[in-house]
C-alpha cells in the first residue's frame, strides 16, 4: 500500500508540473497578452513595464525557467486581473470547488451506488423505472441540466438560483455563513451529482448483476441463504470494483471539471476563475488554475487506486515487493 501511494505520489507531482507548464505555454503564445487590458490609452511606458512585470518581454523558454523556480517554492507569481498573489486566488477558489465537489460525490454516492445494487438485483418496474432515470441523467449535458435546474430555482424560489453567498455575507457569523452556504448548494450539487450518480448507479447494477451469477454466490443461494443476504454479505463487496476504478476519476473530473456548473450558477470556484483569467490573458492565473486542476485529477487517481486496492485483495498481492 506504501509503495501504490508513493507511485501516486510521483504521478501527482509530473502531472502537475506538465499541465502547468502547458497551459503556462499556451496562454503565452496565444494571440495578444495582458497588456490589452491596459485600454488605448496606455503609455509606452505602462505597457513596458508591465510587460517586464509579468515576463513578457522574455522568451517562452526563459519565462518558464523563472516561473518554475518561483513554483517550487509555492510563488506561482502575480495576478494581472487581480493585482494579487496567484496563490492566494487558486487557493481560494479550490477551497469552493472542493466544497461544492464533495457534497455532490457524497450525494451522487448515497443516491447511485443503493440504486445500482437494487436494479443489479432485482428484476421488475422498479429496477425499469431506475434503469430509465439513469439513462435520461447520463444522456443531458451539464449544461442543460443546470439551465434546467436554474429554471426551476427562479420559477418556485425553492432555493437561490445562483452564487454561493449574498452580497452582504461579510456582516454573517461562523454558523450563520455556514447555513447560507448551504441553501446556495442545492441548485450546482444537483446539477454536478445527477449524471455521477446515473454513472455509478449503470456500474454498480451490472457488476451486481455479474456478481450474483458468480459460483460462489450461486453456491450461497442452494445453501438456503436469501437474495437479501446473498447481496449484503457476498456479492455487494465484489461488486465493487468496478466502482473503485472509476471512483478516483470521478473525484478528479469533479473537483477541476465543474467549469460548466460554476459558470451557470455564478459558483465562486476553480472553472471560474479559470474562465476570467482566460479572457484577461492573465497567464500565471490560467497556469496557477491548471495546476490545482491537475493536483485534484492526481488525488482522486491515488484515491481511486487506494480503494481499489482496499477492495480488490489481488491488487495489493501486485503491489508487494
Amino acid at each position: 500500500m506504501i509503495r501504490l501511494l508513493a507511485q501516486g505520489l510521483t504521478f501527482a507531482l509530473l502531472l502537475v508540473l506538465v499541465v502547468s507548464s502547458t497551459a503556462l505555454f499556451l496562454a503565452r503564445l496565444a494571440p495578444g497578452d495582458v497588456t490589452a487590458q491596459l485600454g488605448p490609452f496606455a503609455s509606452a511606458t505602462e505597457i513596458a513595464r508591465t510587460r517586464a512585470r509579468f515576463d513578457l518581454d522574455r522568451s517562452p523558454g526563459a519565462q518558464w525557467v523563472t516561473w518554475l523556480a518561483r513554483t517550487v517554492r509555492l510563488d506561482f507569481g502575480d495576478s494581472f486581473l487581480y493585482n494579487r498573489p496567484v496563490r492566494g486566488l487558486v487557493l481560494s477558489a479550490a477551497v469552493n470547488t472542493a466544497v461544492l465537489a464533495v457534497a455532490a460525490l457524497a450525494l451522487a454516492t448515497l443516491v447511485g451506488i443503493p440504486l445500482g445494487v437494487f436494479s443489479g438485483s432485482r428484476s421488475g418496474a422498479g429496477a425499469a423505472v431506475i434503469r430509465a432515470v439513469s439513462l435520461v441523467c447520463l444522456s443531458v449535458p451539464p449544461l442543460l441540466t443546470s439551465l434546467l435546474l436554474l429554471f426551476i430555482a427562479a420559477s418556485t424560489r425553492w432555493f437561490p438560483a445562483g452564487g454561493m453567498t449574498p452580497a452582504d455575507a461579510t456582516t454573517l457569523g461562523g454558523s450563520a455563513w455556514i447555513a447560507d452556504v448551504a441553501t446556495h448548494l442545492p441548485l450546482p450539487v444537483l446539477a454536478l451529482a445527477l449524471p455521477i450518480a446515473a454513472t455509478f448507479e449503470r456500474l454498480q447494477s451490472q457488476s451486481m448483476t455479474e456478481a450474483l451469477h458468480q459460483p460462489f454466490t450461486l453456491a450461497a443461494v442452494a445453501r438456503g441463504l436469501s437474495v437479501r443476504d446473498v447481496v449484503l454479505r457476498h456479492a455487494w463487496r465484489v461488486s465493487l470494483r468496478p466502482i473503485c476504478g472509476v471512483y478516483g476519476l470521478a473525484i478528479g473530473a469533479l473537483l477541476s471539471g465543474s467549469f460548466v456548473v460554476e459558470f451557470v450558477t455564478a459558483w465562486p470556484g476553480l472553472g471560474r476563475l479559470m474562465y476570467e483569467a482566460l479572457r484577461a490573458r492573465d497567464i500565471y492565473l490560467v497556469a496557477g488554475c491548471a495546476a490545482m486542476g491537475g493536483f485534484f485529477l492526481a488525488v482522486g487517481s491515488v484515491i481511486g487506486d487506494l480503494l481499489l486496492a482496499a477492495a480488490d485483495p489481488r491488487v495489493r498481492e501486485r503491489q508487494a515487493p
